[in-house]
């Protein structure tokens, strides 16, 4: 059974043909719910590595803002993926006639506490992304079992797409944001693995730009930045920084990359370089801006230089990315792949080729 599923998924792969496999340094490109979805849509990923291996989650079902929608899980073992399992739904109560009222679930984001510590998977419940709410779950084996799932504190979010950042202190730092007077951005800590939390007031006003989903990016000199998807027509990725652990930050500038409204995800790797995926394409473009999916790196965190395209497919999606470095130097992304699968690729950064931008445009 395991060979025959592995020939099905290996033509299917094939078929799917990706701009990433011409990328220097991509080692491997396949998709995590290929050949046989469960499900007919799947988006918002997010990818973390555990001491037993990498796991992924996304939210799936009919379609984003389904009530049936639910969060689903895999695993990496032995170097395959998983069929993936819906671990977590919106039901909120069964009524008396059988049948149960629920809500779609939103945005999974995975953490791995260090140290033998839990593996966290935060999502978010609700009609909408301007009236859910966070909720959390635990796993003690790598992501095998969860934990039920709690909701957490009134006006406490948890991370709300991105990836949060251990403090040194043990303090986990989260990006945050909420939609419901603005887009704003805010920050949330917890101390003690989720029990209490502690929240940084919206640090704009959501008029002069519409930020959310920040994603945090922890520099050597102690600096964290916050680079954030921008809901202005036709503008840049934004960025803000903090010097004291996330309690204050600096005003929220652009960056010389655009942001047609689309997710981000980066990471500061070992040499020190920042690395992002973007869309580097502009709102006007259709659908929403999200047909090229793109990789940046930085060396002085403010400006940016092309690495290689992921995706480049008009009239299609491909968005929401997600990124993490595993101890061996491997970054490895997940993404939305036209609003259906959830792709994975995993990436030698030493390898890749940097081009400097042609004013805005992509230079490949």
């Amino acid at each position: 059974m395991l060979a025959v599923r592995m020939f099905f998924l290996t033509l299917f792969t094939a078929a799917c043909t990706t701009a990433a496999a011409a990328v220097p340094g991509v080692i491997s490109v396949e998709f995590l719910n290929g050949a046989n979805p469960a499900v007919p849509s799947s988006h918002a990923s997010t990818i973390e590595m555990t001491p037993g291996g990498l796991v992924a989650a996304w939210f799936g079902g009919q379609y984003e803002r389904h009530s049936h929608v639910g969060i689903w899980v895999t695993r990496q073992v032995n170097g395959m993926w998983l069929d993936p399992v819906e671990v977590a739904d919106g039901v909120q109560y069964t009524r008396p006639d059988g049948s149960v009222h629920r809500h779609p679930t939103w945005n999974p984001v995975l953490f791995q506490y260090p140290g033998g510590g839990p593996l966290m998977l935060f999502y978010k419940c609700g009609p909408t992304p301007d009236s859910w709410w966070g909720m959390v779950m635990s796993s003690t084996d790598g992501g095998t079992t969860w934990t039920t799932p709690v909701r957490l504190p009134e006006q406490i979010d948890g991370p709300v797409r991105n990836k949060p950042i251990l403090l040194n202190d043990g303090t986990l730092l989260c990006g945050s944001s909420t939609e419901f007077d603005g887009w704003r951005l805010h920050f949330e800590f917890t101390k003690d693995q989720g029990a209490t939390w502690q929240r940084v007031p919206a640090i704009h006003d959501g008029k002069t730009f519409g930020a959310i989903q920040p994603s945090l990016m922890r520099h050597a000199d102690g600096h964290i930045q916050a680079l954030c998807r921008n809901q202005n027509s036709e503008g840049q990725v934004l960025t803000t920084s903090t010097a004291d652990g996330g309690k204050t930050w600096s005003t929220l500038k652009e960056t010389n990359l655009p942001n047609p409204n689309s997710g981000i995800d980066g990471v500061v790797l070992k040499d020190g370089r920042s690395m992002l995926i973007y869309n580097h394409t502009k709102r006007s473009t259709k659908p929403a801006g999200r047909e090229m999916l793109n990789i940046g790196i930085s060396e002085d965190k403010i400006s940016w230089q092309a690495a290689g395209v992921l995706e480049n497919t008009p009239k299609s999606e491909f968005s929401y990315p997600a990124i993490i470095q595993s101890a061996d130097g491997m970054v490895h992304v997940t993404y939305t792949w036209k609003r259906k699968l959830i792709r994975y690729v995993k990436i030698d950064p030493a390898k890749l080729q940097l081009k400097p931008f042609n004013g805005s445009n992509w230079p490949f």
